[in-house]
């Protein structure tokens, strides 16, 4: 299986040296393409991280939404399965300015404007030809979205999965950001929640890999 892995939170800049981004470490997303190479898959991994990259696949290094929305497209064709593990930024400025903002003393407004749906963008396109494992008669391309909620999570989330026509949600609260260990709730469209309790991000993720397998095989 060829699997496409985001992962890192994107950074939005304000100005040359300025911009606006998450906490997120990318530590799962890493800990995805460890798994998954370890399964005997082949990895592209996009990353706004700044991790060291894993060695045995493909990498893209990427800073903003826009620059990881226009990879996602690159490889997206290629991949049998695509994970957006990445914290990708909800909206970015208008108009960065080409020079230094300086300070006066002053309030600064920002504009801001909605950036692209990356993973509704992909759930549009998973039937665009074919990926490596998929033939005419099995058109099949997964995409696996994660959910950082701070309440409702597993309400939130399930409205994630069915409003973007996911085929794999994993939920998860700001507590795992930047930590080695998680609690992660993962769903499916027809299965119920399965819940992975204070484990660390590389069981997590040969999991979540487990279940893209089982998805993408029909089992």
């Amino acid at each position: 299986m060829q699997i496409l892995i985001t992962a890192g939170g994107t950074r939005e800049y304000i100005d040359p040296v300025r911009f606006i981004s998450n906490a997120s470490s990318g530590k799962m997303g890493y800990a995805l393409a460890r798994a998954a190479l370890k399964a005997g898959h082949k990895v592209t991994l996009i990353s706004a991280s700044d991790l060291q990259p894993p060695v045995g696949m493909d990498f893209v290094g990427v800073d903003s939404a826009e620059d990881m929305f226009n990879a996602v497209k690159k490889f997206f064709l290629k991949c049998d399965c695509l994970i957006m593990a990445a914290a990708v930024a909800d909206y970015t400025p208008v108009r960065p300015a080409k020079t230094k903002i300086r300070k006066t003393g002053k309030p600064l407004t920002i504009k801001l404007k909605p950036t692209v749906d990356i993973l509704r963008w992909a759930v549009a396109h998973k039937n665009s030809k074919f990926g490596i494992l998929n033939s005419k008669f099995r058109p099949r391309r997964l995409v696996v979205g994660f959910a950082l909620e701070d309440r409702n999570l597993q309400l939130n989330a399930e409205k994630k999965l069915k409003e973007k026509n996911l085929d794999m949600i994993i939920a998860n609260t700001p507590d795992a950001i930047g930590s080695d260990k998680s609690t992660v709730y993962i769903r499916t469209p027809d299965s119920p929640w399965t819940i992975i309790q204070d484990a660390s991000k590389r069981i997590i993720a040969r999991k979540i890999i487990s279940i893209s397998e089982r998805l993408i095989s029909g089992n």
